[in-house]
């Protein structure tokens, strides 16, 4: 892969990063725990609090994963591994690498 190439999904990677980290407080925020004081909650029933902490850990979990293989992604840009699948060796299909750069596996792999 070209030096442009890897620089350019380098950039979307440290990007998406970026972003993630942004929104972490927000995250945290929605998955802490749940205080039913009828005074802040109004009508909102325990069932619906709950759904919504549910919720929010399940997304602060995606987005703790996504962290991880980012930084997994730009350990293989600095080894200049990336872009190769993690099976059968061959280069994956740039196309395929610009929807999710984090991918391991060459689509003929990932079935």
């Amino acid at each position: 892969m070209k030096k442009s190439e890897l620089e350019k999904f380098r950039k979307l990677l440290l990007d998406w990063r970026d972003d993630l980290h942004s929104t972490s407080g927000v995250r945290e925020e929605g998955s802490g725990t749940v205080h039913l004081d009828q005074q802040s909650v109004g009508r909102l029933s325990r069932m619906d609090a709950l759904q919504g902490q549910a919720l929010a850990k399940a997304g602060k979990e995606r987005a703790e994963l996504k962290l991880r293989q980012i930084e997994a992604t730009l350990t293989r840009i600095d080894n200049n591994d990336f872009g190769d699948c993690m099976e059968c060796g061959e280069p994956i299909n740039t196309k395929r690498l610009e929807i999710d750069p984090t991918v391991l596996y060459c689509i003929e792999c990932a079935r």
